[in-house]
């Protein structure tokens, strides 16, 4: 190897975090030109995940940096319905190996090297009324710096009730809602007055009446958007589900 780029390859290593994977702009940055980004993956110096995008030799990649690389390229993407609830600790049973619940604004496809690391969904959703940009109550997780962003629990458990009568049971989403008394009632009207679907705010005032929740004797179902005075009805394989004003 020539002396200048052993003198690049030994700046980037010293300068790239393990188990973080770059792009070819996050290389280029660093000195590293896109083809002699190639020429060090050839030499195997390099790994390519993708066309673009490279892992250091024998490195281990972590979930976390990797959903920060993915957020750069899809927007409003977030970790959110039943994996944020799991990763702030609320749950009703355990997966031997939860499959991730991602959440985004664009049609689009998660790439194959991160499936193959961390098997996920990736739904296209806009559930609330806000910019991509600036998601409301999902942010860095536990507002650590550097994290991925998350749902916060309240809007987790929405993400899931819209799910409802579509691919998430009935029963599933009524026993999670079972955990959420320390939810924050004061989060949830803000976010069901910026809900765009009807089914969601009364599927969470009917839970939260149902289950006896602390949040849910404090929200008025007359300041909140449940819509017409027509009932909302879904049958699916839990039955029939009857939601009124």
């Amino acid at each position: 190897m020539a002396t200048t780029e052993r003198t690049k390859l030994n700046s980037l290593y010293r300068h790239w975090v393990p188990g973080t994977p770059l792009t070819s702009g996050d290389l280029a940055a660093l000195g590293i030109s896109a083809d002699l980004a190639v020429h060090y993956a050839r030499a195997g110096w390099l790994t390519r995940l993708a066309r673009g995008v490279y892992g250091r030799p024998n490195d281990t990649l972590e979930l976390h940096a990797c959903l920060l690389l993915l957020q750069r390229n899809v927007d409003g993407l977030h970790v959110g319905g039943k994996s944020a609830l799991d990763w702030y600790g609320v749950r009703h049973y355990l997966s031997h190996r939860p499959v991730l619940q991602l959440y985004g604004w664009t049609s689009t496809s998660l790439p194959d090297w991160f499936n193959e690391r961390f098997p996920a969904e990736y739904h296209r959703k806009r559930l609330f009324d806000e910019p991509p940009a600036d998601l409301l109550h999902a942010g860095p997780f536990e507002k650590r710096s550097g994290a991925p962003r998350v749902s916060t629990p309240e809007r987790a458990l929405l993400e899931v009730l819209s799910e409802v009568g579509v691919r998430q049971p009935l029963q599933e989403a009524r026993e999670l809602a079972e955990s959420t008394y320390s939810l924050r009632a004061e989060v949830l009207r803000e976010l069901l007055l910026r809900c765009t679907s009807v089914k969601t705010v009364r599927l969470c005032l009917h839970l939260g009446r149902e289950l006896a929740l602390p949040w849910g004797t404090k929200l008025d179902p007359a300041q909140l958007p449940t819509g017409s005075d027509r009932a909302w009805v879904s049958r699916s394989g839990d039955g029939l589900l009857v939601l009124k004003p």
